[in-house]
């Protein structure tokens, strides 16, 4: 018999039976008989040969483990070849279904590891990577060329190419572009010198082997420090005030302080009713915290002010952050001067965050997924077939599993 209903992935065979069996799901099909030309000499055959079952493995029907028995037909030249009839559902050679090869390629993408989409699809884990190797050899490309504007930043990996790897993005689409295997500074030159002729701006953390490189591959172009990264410093600044503050404070006032740290890191207006008291508190205690918050504040409120008047009046902004500068040496508080001494040494880097309004907040997201990556698969140690997982996971980010 013949179903009417027309089988995803089965389209142009004949189905013959469908059963139940040990709580698996057998598919009985078999092509239609027609000519063939015969793959020696080119003539055409209707001849069958014989016929040969064939068990392949398919997509699950409703949770069960579905096969394909497959009445394979094989026909006979007269020049005396004897070949297979052609398909549409399974390649030469192959035990499963091209529709289950093409779900397991995609899942082995978004899946959270190898493991368990083997478990979903009931195969072993080492068929899943070579599949998904198999994919990522077509659909991981070399770069040829990186863009004008590129972002780059560090992960830590621990493949065996290194514990740290370097991923480069494009600064305006936000995609990844390569990795690389670790953050040397002669691997990193290297790769910028054979790709980087057409890149005009960096955008990188406060790396100092990352600049080094960048500068002696590239000569001069305009380099980008990350806001975070440089913020961070007045308030690593701070806290390292108020842990040394602190000490001197009642025990019970010492630990509260080190539990409300967060009050000295908001900004004075978002501060509860609650926050507001114990702030003046523990400010009122020690005139050395309160002055180095009075900085914080200052250089929040110039940082403010630089992000809406960076692109058109960048002369005025560097001008107040001289003065910032000015402000923290009278008072002398020596992590501020600290703090202040890496941002001279940055600053025209940091200026040019406000010019050109970029930051690498979009390559901190996409390390994030990288970590959650490597913690679903307790670890990958491969380097090529992690930089492939990662690639294809955002080239290929909201694909579904359904196939057709």
């Amino acid at each position: 018999m013949n179903f009417i209903m027309n089988i995803p992935g089965l389209k142009d065979c004949i189905v013959t039976k469908v059963e139940e069996r040990s709580g698996e799901v057998l598919i009985y099909v078999e092509m239609e008989r027609k000519s063939h030309r015969c793959p020696k000499c080119g003539q055409k055959t209707n001849r069958v040969h014989d016929y040969r079952w064939q068990k392949i493995k398919h997509l699950k029907w409703f949770e069960r483990m579905t096969y394909i028995w497959y009445k394979r037909r094989r026909y006979v030249c007269t020049c005396g070849k004897r070949f297979s009839e052609k398909n549409t559902f399974v390649k030469r050679y192959q035990r499963t279904s091209n529709e289950w090869n093409q779900a397991v390629a995609i899942r082995s993408i978004t899946g959270k590891t190898f493991k368990e989409v083997g478990d979903i699809y009931g195969t072993s884990s080492t068929t899943v990577i070579r599949r998904f190797d198999r994919l990522a050899q077509t659909e991981v490309k070399q770069v040829e060329s990186l863009p004008p504007v590129i972002a780059m930043d560090e992960y830590k990996g621990d493949t065996k190419e290194g514990k740290y790897q370097v991923i480069i993005a494009d600064g305006v689409t936000k995609q990844p572009l390569d990795i690389l295997p670790n953050r040397k500074k002669k691997t990193i030159k290297r790769y910028l010198q054979k790709y980087g002729h057409q890149v005009q701006v960096v955008i990188m953390d406060m790396s100092p082997s990352f600049k080094a490189a960048v500068q002696d591959a590239l000569g001069k172009p305009v380099i980008v420090a990350d806001r975070f990264h440089f913020s961070r410093y007045i308030y690593w600044a701070l806290d390292r005030v108020r842990r040394r503050v602190q000490n001197s404070f009642h025990e019970y006032d010492r630990k509260k302080c080190k539990r409300m740290k967060h009050i000295f890191y908001k900004h004075s207006k978002d501060l509860t009713e609650q926050e507001k008291w114990y702030l003046e508190r523990y400010l009122s205690m020690s005139k050395e915290l309160q002055e180095a918050y009075k900085l914080k504040e200052l250089y929040q409120e110039w940082f403010t002010k630089a992000k809406m008047i960076g692109k058109e009046q960048i002369a005025k902004v560097k001008q107040e952050l001289e003065a910032f500068y000015q402000k923290v040496e009278e008072l002398g508080i020596l992590e501020m001067m600290k703090a202040i001494k890496t941002l001279q040494n940055w600053q025209t880097e940091i200026l040019n965050s406000f010019v050109y309004d970029q930051s690498n907040g979009f390559l901190e997201g996409i390390n994030n997924t990288t970590k959650v990556l490597k913690r679903n698969g307790y670890g990958f140690r491969n380097f090529k077939r992690f930089r492939a997982k990662i690639l294809l996971v955002h080239k290929y980010k909201g694909i579904g599993v359904h196939i057709g």
